[in-house]
């Protein structure tokens, strides 16, 4: 009996042997589990979804979500006119198999239409809308606050350490940075990405910009490295980040999708133009009568002379 409860014992520790040296870690994403080597890669499984991912690389933005979701539930400058922000925040998306969101989100019966940044882009139906398409958004532009300061920062180092760190830290092609200002105390960061520039190889500007977001607001999804904005050897804090986002096609949002305030700032200048225009008639009126009263008394004046 003692020899067979030696070989079993002997069996169990190969098994976790094998196993520990077959188990990986992924370290640009943690929220995924059953981690394993295959081919020299490490490849996990997508925590809502199960989806497989490749830890070589960013995960899609939509299995992020998802898997953010699982996890809650277990526990300076004109912007383009078509340019919005995400103001609905996080919900539990559907993915393709590939990752990408699935055109048409559905919340129950509330259903609307997203781009591939998940964003929503019309206004929120019932069940039976219809989104023809999974439009692509081409340009992402993200704002960013920083603390009050007495001195504006470096340009240039700047510039270079937030070029430095997107094609570093996130694997996107230099060549998709489009531009990186600074206007005291505003960075804006441009990502453009059309859809007949991207490579297959290529990472996608919307799965870089989620990535920067959470690290930028301190929710790193990358495992146990957290991003230090650091320039010229001063650490950066941040009061604000807003991301906006430009599609390929526009926008279809209606004007029941406009917010109360913006609603009041377009009745305020409504009512401010017809006021004018009232105004503005009731003084050529008043203006025709004191003209023609003055005729009327020249006239009177001239048949008094010539009786």
């Amino acid at each position: 009996m003692k020899p067979l409860c030696e070989a079993a014992l002997l069996l169990l520790l190969c098994t976790a042997a094998c196993a520990q040296q077959n188990s990986c870690l992924c370290e640009k994403n943690k929220r995924v589990t059953n981690c394993r080597m295959a081919n020299d890669v490490c490849w996990c499984d997508a925590i809502g979804s199960g989806v497989s991912v490749n830890c070589a690389t960013l995960t899609s933005k939509c299995l992020l979500m998802k898997a953010e979701m699982a996890h809650s539930k277990s526990g300076r400058r004109e912007k383009p006119k078509d340019a919005f922000e995400d103001t609905d925040g996080l919900y539990d998306p559907e993915c393709e198999n590939t990752g990408v969101f699935k055109a048409k989100q559905c919340n129950g019966t509330t259903c609307w239409c997203v781009n591939t940044a998940g964003v929503r882009r019309t206004d929120k139906h019932d069940a039976d809308l219809k989104c023809n398409q999974l439009v692509r958004t081409m340009w992402i532009i993200i704002e960013m606050k920083h603390a009050e300061r007495n001195s504006p920062l470096n340009t240039e180092s700047l510039k270079k350490f937030f070029k430095d760190t997107i094609t570093s830290r996130y694997m996107l092609n230099g060549r998709y940075i489009n531009s990186i200002l600074y206007e005291k105390p505003y960075i804006t960061i441009d990502l453009k990405q059309n859809s007949s520039d991207k490579s297959p190889g290529d990472v996608d500007i919307a799965d870089v910009a989620y990535y920067f977001e959470k690290d930028v607001k301190g929710d790193s999804v990358f495992h146990n490295n957290i991003l230090n904005v650091s320039i010229d050897n001063e650490m950066l804090r941040f009061e604000k980040t807003v991301v906006y986002y430009v599609d390929e096609i526009a926008p279809e949002f209606s004007m029941k999708s406009l917010t109360p305030g913006l609603i009041a700032v377009i009745v305020v200048v409504i009512i401010a133009i017809v006021a004018a225009i009232v105004v503005l008639v009731l003084t050529r009126r008043r203006k025709g009568k004191y003209v023609k009263a003055e005729v009327k008394e020249m006239n009177e004046m001239h048949r008094g002379l010539n009786a």
